[in-house]
């Protein structure tokens, strides 16, 4: 069974950069898809970034052109590059493996997230 663990969040500034990062044991994740959700309290789970098991990647509204999704193979791992953030982009952040897909039912595994604020 494969789990995987969140890393990198913290406290930036507006403006600011961090990377995430999604590191998986128990089995490879290359053949799956590693997907980015968000939750801010009070809101529902909100679809992020989801990249493929060839390295596609798509992104969900607000964060196209700020955020980059990759993964490493060889480190059984994936990461979220995120830039210019912003307020509205403080929340705790999941990785999740599954099959391709924007909704947060359809990924089975699940990390613990890490959280991001993003205040001055």
């Amino acid at each position: 069974q494969v789990q995987v663990v969140e890393s990198g969040g913290g406290l930036v500034r507006p403006g600011g950069s961090l990377r995430l990062s999604c590191v998986a044991s128990g089995r490879t994740i290359n053949t799956r898809a590693v997907a980015w959700f968000r939750q801010a309290p009070g809101k529902e789970r909100e679809f992020v970034a989801v990249v493929n098991e060839y390295g596609g990647s798509t992104y969900g509204e607000g964060v196209n052109g700020r955020f980059v999704v990759s993964r490493d193979k060889a480190k059984n791992s994936a990461f979220l590059e995120m830039t210019n953030l912003k307020p509205e982009d403080t929340a705790v952040y999941y990785c999740a493996v599954g099959w391709p897909s924007f909704r947060a039912a359809d990924y089975s595994t699940w990390g613990q997230g890490t959280q991001v604020t993003v205040s001055s």
